[in-house]
Formats: C-alpha cells, structure tokens, sequence
C-alpha cells in the first residue's frame, strides 16, 4: 500500500480527500493539538479494527471518539452529567477526554467491550474539517506503531504508519505535543486516568477536587483491565531503555553525570545541556517551562532511534500543571524505571 501524503494547500478539497478515505473504510493520519492520530470510522467495526492491526495496539486498549461539537456527544453517550456539559462548554475545542456512558451505536471495537467510551472534540482545524466532511466520529489513538512515542509532525507518523495506511493530513507541528487529559465522569467522583494537554488545576477550578488514578503515578498491576488509553501498557518508548531522574534540577543533573557515560542519550532541561560531555543531549525547554517541554518531549524520545545510544536519562519536572502530563510520559517511556533523589542528594 502507498500512503498519501494529503497537504493543506486546498483545505476544503484536502478535508473532503480525507474524509473519503474514512467513509470507505480506510486509515488517515490526522494532526490535532495533541499529537498526530490514526483515524478511522468510529461506527464501522471493520475499520476500527485495522487501526489496532496498524499499530499492532493491545485488544483490550480502548479508543477515543473525536467530534467536531459537543452537539455530537448525545449521538454517542447516556446519562451525560450536567459536569460534562459544562466542561465541554468550557474547554471545546480542546486537549480534555471525557468517559461517559456509551450508547449502543458504538461498536464493541471502539470501547474494548466497556460499557463506557471516551470522546473529544480536537482544537485543530484540518481534523475539525475531516470530522465535519466525514460525517462520522473518527475513532483515532496517537498514530505511533504501538509502545512507541507518539507522533507530533506528519513525518513521525509516516516513520511508523507508511504503506501501512491509506493516507496522513499534514497539518503542521502539533502546538500542545502531549495526548489529552482523560476525565472519568461516569462514577461518584471525577477521576483523572490519563494527565494531559489541560491540566488538572484547570479541571479543580470548575468540578473541585478531582481524584487521580493511581496508574497516573504507577503500573496496572498484571491483568487490570485499562479504562481508558495510556493506563496499562509500556507507552512512548525509544528502542533504549529510559532511566527517569526526579528531584531538584541541580541534583538530578548531578545524578545523570555521575552515572553516564559514553553512549549514553540525556533528556535534559535547557539550563543544563552543557553538564554532560561527550553525551548525545537533548534539551525540552528551560525547568520551568513545562509547556515547551510538552511539546518537545516525544520529539526527544523519538530522536535517539537510528544513533548509537544504549541508554537514555532524563530530567522530570514536578507533577505541577502540564509538568504532571510530561512526568508521566516520561515514567511510561521508561517502564517506572525512576531514581527519586532527596533534596541535596
């Protein structure tokens, strides 16, 4: 198969080549201001399934429905709490998953059999014009080979999605470069399962506190089912394994050059990118600068595929803001292989 390349220079015609493809059952690469996804008709079993043959994706994985408004959400869901309107209301078009009660139009192959889906509706024009076109949710998870870093500019998702699917929309960079937040809105409390593109604080200052799932902190112990993308499984790894270090920046830059050595790949603030001679570096923003390092962090991860690097470790930001959603990335890429150095240490 040859996968197309579909520019934005038409935007109109590009959204309705797009959309054509996904009507008739294929696989599209669509950028949102998250990171690129593999796009498929949510409604039809057949196509969803081979975003899962794709990415060679784990069946008890569930997807993500995008839609264009949230006029769409009661096509899709039961039992919509008022909490989900008013975030929808709030923070449309934007980086927030909601779970909410499926209806049964969704397939079994979206939701991995739960009784619940999640949906989004994605602030990106070119996939607000395909969702339009196509008339259908698309039902896309990030556009990665599965275990692998996610795609956040259309030559990431061609790296691992070409001849493998009909067609990628290049849309530019993505601006957040981390997945959306995921919200459970289906229980007694909200529930973070998945840190993202909107922060916690943000969601706090409209439902008040918000639970946090221990699997944003830590792995599902085995056989724990996964309620939602991101919670169970390996994510965003290089082929070398990920040490993360967390602390202050001075201790861990420390920590990192006492321990490298040649071959060795650093994940580090832009403060310290002088700290490590002879050390493949890749700086993701200044330490307090938690949304340069969401944009840059997969890029980082990704980049040290095809060099001699061995082993690769990184600088964590606190789990404050937009530092909670690239901490966990990077604690996924690295299997919670973490080394937590006391103050001073």
């Amino acid at each position: 198969m040859k996968t197309e390349l579909i520019t934005m220079a038409a935007p109109a015609r590009a959204a309705e080549r797009a959309a054509a493809i996904l009507r008739a059952g294929g696989l599209v690469g669509l950028p949102t201001e998250t990171v690129y996804g593999l796009g498929a008709d949510g409604l039809n079993e057949a196509a969803v399934r081979r975003i899962f043959e794709a990415k060679g994706r784990p069946q008890d994985n569930p997807l993500i429905l995008h839609v264009p408004e949230a006029a769409w959400l009661d096509r899709y869901c039961l039992d919509i709490p008022a909490e989900a309107r008013d975030l929808a209301a709030r923070f449309w078009p934007g980086p927030l998953t909601m779970i909410l009660k499926r209806r049964e139009i969704v397939p079994d192959a979206v939701t991995c059999g739960l009784e619940t889906v999640g949906v989004r509706c994605p602030d990106h024009p070119a996939a607000l014009a395909v969702i339009r076109a196509a008339g259908v949710p698309v039902a896309a998870p990030s556009g990665n080979r599965s275990g692998r870093p996610s795609p956040t500019c259309a030559a990431h998702m061609l790296e691992d999605m070409d001849g493998l699917i009909e067609a990628v929309v290049d849309g530019g960079p993505c601006g957040v470069g981390v997945e959306s937040t995921i919200l459970d809105l289906t229980g007694e409390r909200p529930r973070l399962l998945r840190p993202g593109g909107l922060p916690l604080e943000a969601l706090e200052a409209v439902l008040g506190q918000i639970t946090v799932d221990r699997a944003v902190t830590s792995p599902l112990a085995a056989g724990e089912r996964p309620r939602a993308p991101g919670m169970k499984y390996r994510h965003y790894a290089p082929k070398a394994p990920v040490t993360v270090v967390t602390g202050a920046g001075a201790d861990t830059a420390r920590y990192i050059r006492d321990h490298a050595g040649p071959g060795t790949g650093i994940i580090c603030f832009d403060e310290y990118a002088d700290s490590f001679p002879g050390c493949a570096v890749r700086p993701i923003g200044a330490s307090a600068d938690t949304a340069e390092q969401a944009r840059r962090v997969f890029d980082a991860l990704r980049s040290f595929d095809g060099t001699a690097v061995t082993a690769i470790y990184a600088q964590c930001p606190p789990d404050a803001g937009l530092g909670l959603a690239v901490a966990n990335r990077l604690k996924k890429a690295a299997g919670f292989q973490i080394v937590a150095l006391e103050e001073g240490a």
